[in-house]
């Protein structure tokens, strides 16, 4: 029998090795979904997250011997499209990570099985389309197009039979497109011109990657960014000429575009910060893309090792600044009670709860921190077939902002936000948490 030794050692995680030929190797694939599996099964811990261990344990749990060896191998599929790589299980749950000798990376391996798939030509259409968020965001962000999709979007209708067509659920919320981009909002924009005031851990100016979201959804708040910053004497300068970050289509199993991607914008980055730009960007997603995964992708890299440790969340980034006495904390407004749903694919960053901490410098501002998972995932909620599981997954989280009583609820994910708000159904809306940090400061416009 394995000894647990190593288990209480902080979790590390090993690079992909998607470019190993074993890793594609179907056989291998299944011994190891096989092995992985009879661990979970025996252990259960996560059978609280997403709903791809119910899916496991509950098809464990109809077999006659309650094993796993009598569970059809069809039901594997199911677990593994059930994964949308949020990582709690791993950093939260799972006591079997590395360094621990059964080595468990559950996400990892389900990131495995889906770009064996995605290899063999069996990743639907849908997929393949709502992953591409860039092109999608371009074609759709034109004067006419846009408020034209928005209107279809919102007809019933027209949403029964995107339903039927394309699989997207007929009452998953989509997110509206803005002709008016944020990189057409900041074309010609003059940069702040101050002294810089670097530190030993942040050098005073950033570099800010808007995200596919951020530029063609919801542009303010990249300009509700740029409006803090400034008012802090940190120049912002919108990064030009990229793409996706690569996380939807990494979620596919579509390596190749990721590497595509990342041979787009790392050189883009790159130049950045050799000229001394510290980097973020507007979603967490896109953050933990740049910080983790491409590093993991792609660990013999330098220049994407040099834009990893150059990379920050913008609230991480103002706690930084605040210790080291340089964030101005001349709030005008308090802001009451906020219901704070910290995002997953912040949390596994490793920060700390940074945005909390800078909303708690509000005075008279009470902070309720929210540590579930929203169960968007970014094209999860809008499958017709995983919408219903979605919402679900979001119910302990809207319960917990309706408990709360709070004046604003938040998420530094947009889309979870705007996830929560849907659950909430009751006509109020959810507010970014850089927009608050905004309305704290008495900033106009």
């Amino acid at each position: 029998m394995a000894t647990r030794e190593g288990s209480l050692e902080a979790p590390i995680r090993h690079p992909l090795g998607q470019n190993d030929p074993d890793y594609y190797n179907q056989e291998k694939l299944q011994a190891e979904l096989d092995r992985v599996f009879n661990i979970c099964h025996g252990c259960r811990r996560c059978f609280n997250l997403c709903a791809a261990f119910p899916t496991l344990f509950d098809a464990v749990d109809q077999t006659d011997s309650l094993e796993l060896d009598e569970v059809d191998k069809a039901v594997y599929g199911e677990v593994v499209e059930n994964c949308y790589m949020c990582d709690l299980c791993f950093q939260t749950k799972c006591p079997y990570v590395p360094p621990h000798e059964w080595n468990i990376d559950f996400p990892h391996l389900m990131l495995r099985a889906k770009a064996i798939k995605f290899n063999a030509g069996k990743s639907k259409f849908r997929d393949r389309i709502i992953t591409s968020t860039d092109m999608v965001g371009s074609l759709v962000s034109r004067p006419v197009i846009a408020p034209t999709v928005n209107a279809v979007n919102r007809m019933g209708v027209a949403r029964k039979l995107l339903d039927k067509i394309l699989g997207i659920h007929a009452e998953a919320r989509l997110p509206d497109y803005q002709s008016k981009t944020l990189e057409k909002q900041l074309a010609g924009r003059q940069e702040l011109a101050i002294e810089i005031k670097a530190t030993q851990s942040t050098r005073g100016k950033v570099a800010m990657f808007a995200t596919c979201y951020g530029n063609y959804n919801l542009p303010h708040m990249g300009q509700d960014l740029i409006r803090i910053f400034e008012h802090n004497g940190i120049p912002v300068h919108m990064i030009e000429n990229t793409r996706c970050c690569g996380m939807p289509k990494y979620e596919l199993g579509d390596f190749k575009k990721v590497e595509r991607l990342k041979q787009h914008n790392i050189p883009v980055m790159v130049q950045l910060v050799e000229d001394g730009w510290d980097l973020l960007t507007l979603i967490p997603s896109c953050t933990l893309m740049f910080k983790q995964e491409l590093p993991l992708m792609f660990p013999d890299d330098p220049e994407v090792g040099k834009v990893s440790a150059a990379m920050f969340d913008p609230f991480e980034y103002l706690m930084l600044r605040h210790k080291d006495g340089l964030l101005r904390t001349d709030f005008k407004e308090s802001l009451g009670k906020v219901a704070y749903h910290a995002a997953c694919h912040q949390r596994v960053q490793n920060i700390g709860s940074k945005t909390r901490d800078v909303l708690q410098l509000i005075p008279e501002t009470e902070v309720v921190t929210i540590e579930r998972c929203s169960g968007h995932d970014g094209t999860y909620t809008i499958k017709s077939e995983r919408h219903e599981i979605a919402m679900k997954i979001c119910r302990p989280v809207v319960n917990k902002v309706k408990q709360s009583d709070a004046d604003f609820y938040t998420s530094d994910c947009a889309m979870a936000g705007q996830h929560i708000e849907s659950g909430l159904a009751d006509g109020t809306q959810v507010t970014h948490p850089l927009t608050l940090l905004k309305q704290a400061y008495g900033i106009i416009a």
